[in-house]
């Protein structure tokens, strides 16, 4: 039974209002009273008698409610033994914060610190720094600390070691569970507290062609988004698209020149790429036209019907060819142009022109803050509005709007000082109260070619995204990833499953806040911590049941008769690292690196190839003959890949049965 965390709260509410009720009717009698009454147990004044009787009553059931609220308190916001997976760290920390508080309630806020044990699963020091500060014999503490430890069906034992050490056992019954639980429900996520997040990513320029520079942002935010949605939070995905400013001006006067009847015949613009650096050409050299061009952003602005109708067209042409990419790589987004923000940047540009929060500068509005070391232009000398008014206006909209109380930004680390004043520009405005809504701005490095240097073309020009894309397939096609019995739809599909997962793992896998060298040689490797590698041996765990002749249902149905037995140490080992995925998915929430995912599904694939050379799932005779079938072992490989199968899902990378 899943019970959660608001739940709880009211159930320890309700425990520790009636402590203080009972604590109160205690206190009514006198202590002289109650010994004199303990003490005679011949007295004959039957309504003191009654209270002697009352006092003792709920003397005991004060006990009984105040070991309750500690131990629902420490096991947490759901029943370990339920069906969903927990964090076994935050767990252990409640517990074990629990038992320090009542071990040293002198000390105010322990600093409890739950890690991985060599010895044990999991070990507790916080004995050593309690014994400092109290003075006393760490080992002594620690003794008391178990001895408080509130019982919880996740730890089987908790023993001490070396000087105040305190080694931590899991429930063998919980970890068998738990696992089987895996097989019947899937990869259940860890409560959370449910947010309303706005995540911004991607984010090219109408007009121009994505380029390798939006592969970090695409692929960075989409797996982001992907992980909070499994975990439960409502998310926005937000392609802040670059549709307006004064680039439209001179698109438009190409336009009308091209195409004269643009306005009532669509005009057949093939390569808007080439168009762009046409009429980019004409602004930069031609001066008439220039000043066309800044006549036409007038008129833009002023919302001319023709001129909106052109403007319109440049942005269809654009979004269909974005969507081309986004299709390859599974990316889903709502798109929401700078131009959705022009109403919400005048009311902005007002508001804080009345409130005297703008400063005059050499014909510029420009506001400061505290925390931003450069001011944010507001209102250019022309009057015009720039990125900053934009991103001010966005950032509004957000927070009243949506109402989100979440907010991330994935654009690259030269972007860091803007966001620094964007953050505190807002908070000075009170658009923003970091009380209320979390923001983050998930900076990344630049992709680096394999000499080390910006990632362009041989002619030094940058990749075109979609170029890089038909390469990777080329490669992949190269390395002749295919099976005898694989169709040629399933070849086709299996190309294209390795060559955008490498493209995306190669990124994930790496600290998003470095620089990283792109190599296709590399990142098809079949061999370490690769996509390749992975997706390789997921679809050999897949394998081994089929093999066998045993479906799906037959495995399902073989984990309903109860809790799957463990008994060698390979099996256990597998089985606990199994259970730490939310230990690493809350991890991920707090700073919003991915690449520890990636470390732990190559974890999970080596774990699993110890079990595997180990423990025979599938025995068979000298003449390969079928004699023997393990199925709880099989239970273990079902397992394996569907938590396998959930972490690629969460990278944004498609898997396949055969390979």
């Amino acid at each position: 039974m899943d019970i959660t965390v608001a739940k709880f709260n009211q159930r320890c509410a309700k425990a520790e209002k009636e402590v203080e009720r009972l604590a109160a009717k205690i206190a009514a009698l006198s202590e002289g009273q109650v010994e004199a009454l303990e003490g005679d147990e011949g007295f004959e004044d039957k309504e003191l008698a009654a209270l002697v009787a009352e006092n003792r009553k709920l003397k005991y059931r004060q006990q009984i409610l105040n070991r309750s609220v500690k131990e629902v308190r420490a096991c947490g916001s759901r029943i370990p033994l339920g069906p969903g997976m927990i964090n076994i760290i935050d767990q252990l920390t409640r517990l074990f914060t629990a038992s320090v508080q009542d071990t040293a309630p002198q000390v105010k806020n322990p600093n409890v610190q739950i890690t991985l044990s060599k010895v044990a699963d999991y070990q507790c020091n916080a004995a050593m720094s309690i014994g400092k500060v109290l003075k006393k014999k760490p080992q002594d503490i620690a003794k008391d600390i178990v001895a408080n430890l509130p019982s919880c069906p996740l730890v089987e034992k908790a023993e001490i070691s070396g000087p105040g050490f305190i080694n931590i056992y899991l429930s063998g019954e919980y970890i068998r569970q738990q696992v089987t639980n895996i097989i019947l429900n899937g990869v259940m996520p860890p409560p959370v507290e449910k947010k309303n997040v706005v995540i911004d990513f991607s984010s090219p320029n109408i007009a121009k062609e994505m380029h390798v520079g939006h592969l970090r942002s695409t692929i960075i935010g989409d797996s982001i988004a992907r992980l909070l949605e499994f975990l439960g939070h409502d998310v926005l995905r937000l392609n802040h698209l670059g549709d307006w400013g004064t680039q439209f001006g001179m698109l438009i006067a190409h336009l009308q020149d091209e195409f004269p009847d643009f306005a009532t015949n669509t005009p057949p613009i093939g390569d808007l790429q080439a168009f762009y650096k046409q009429s980019k050409k004409r602004f930069d050299e031609d001066e008439p036209f220039k000043k066309r061009a800044y006549e036409a952003v007038v008129q833009l602005q002023a919302h001319n019907p023709v001129h909106i109708k052109g403007w319109e067209q440049i942005c269809a042409v654009s979004r269909k060819e974005f969507q081309k990419v986004y299709e390859r790589l599974d990316i889903k987004l709502i798109d929401r142009g700078e131009s959705f923000y022009q109403s919400r940047m005048e009311s902005l540009v007002k508001d804080l022109t009345n409130r005297g929060i703008l400063e005059e500068d050499e014909g510029r509005k420009i506001m400061h803050a505290e925390g931003a070391r450069i001011p944010m232009t507001v209102v250019k000398s022309d009057g015009g509005f720039t990125y900053d008014t934009s991103d001010l206006a966005c950032l509004k909209q957000r927070v009243e709007e949506e109402k989100s109380n979440w907010i991330i930004y994935v654009t690259d680390a030269g972007q860091a000082e803007h966001f620094q004043s964007l953050f505190a520009c807002a908070k000075r405005a009170g658009i923003w109260n970091p009380a209320k809504v979390r923001i983050d701005h998930v900076p990344f490095g630049v992709v680096l070619g394999e000499d080390r240097k910006k990632f362009k073309t041989r002619s030094g020009e940058t990749v075109r995204l979609v170029d890089l894309l038909d390469e990777g397939v080329h490669r992949a096609q190269e390395k002749e990833v295919k099976e005898k019995s694989l169709s040629k739809d399933e070849t086709k599909k299996a190309q294209e499953a390795v060559a955008y997962g490498c493209i995306k793992y190669a990124d994930l896998s790496h600290d998003r806040a470095r620089d990283y060298v792109f190599s296709f040689d590399r990142m098809l490797d079949d061999k370490g911590n690769t996509a390749v590698y992975l997706l390789y041996a997921l679809t050999r765990i897949r394998s081994i049941a089929r093999t066998a002749g045993i479906s799906t249902e037959s495995i399902e149905a073989e984990a309903r008769k109860g809790p799957m037995p463990l008994d060698h140490e390979k099996e256990w080992k597998l089985a606990k690292t199994l259970l730490k995925l939310p230990e690493v998915l809350t991890k991920i929430t707090q700073d919003l690196f991915l690449h520890p995912l990636c470390e732990y599904l190559y974890e999970v694939s080596t774990v699993f190839s110890e079990f595997y050379d180990k423990c025979y799932c599938v025995e068979k005779d000298k003449e390969g003959n079928i004699v023997k079938i393990n199925y709880n072992r099989l239970l273990l490989c079902e397992a394996t890949a569907i938590v396998m199968a959930q972490c690629f899902s969460i990278l944004g990378i498609k898997t396949v049965h055969k390979m």
